[in-house]
């Protein structure tokens, strides 16, 4: 998975990018010179996504909307 931020300003990059590094993510800084590259990277894992997610529903592996209807009330109700 992976997800592209843009903060708004030096300071909030510096904290982000201290929690990054406190929480051993890893990531690749100024991207901004290969923009194209990371869209068409992000382009290429959503597609990755969505056929792995296609399969799974051909196989029947999913939750039906009563399911997770149920689910999340389940959660709701009982918060760890």
């Amino acid at each position: 998975m992976s997800i592209l931020v843009s903060p708004h300003n030096e300071q909030e990059e510096k904290v982000l990018i201290a929690f990054l590094k406190s929480m051993k993510y890893d990531y690749k800084p100024d991207v901004g010179a290969n923009e194209e590259q990371v869209m068409q990277a992000f382009i290429d894992q959503y597609n990755q996504d969505i056929d792995i997610a296609e399969k799974e529903i051909e196989s029947g592996d999913y939750l039906s909307q009563d399911q997770v209807e149920k689910l999340f009330a389940d959660r709701r109700n009982n918060p760890k």
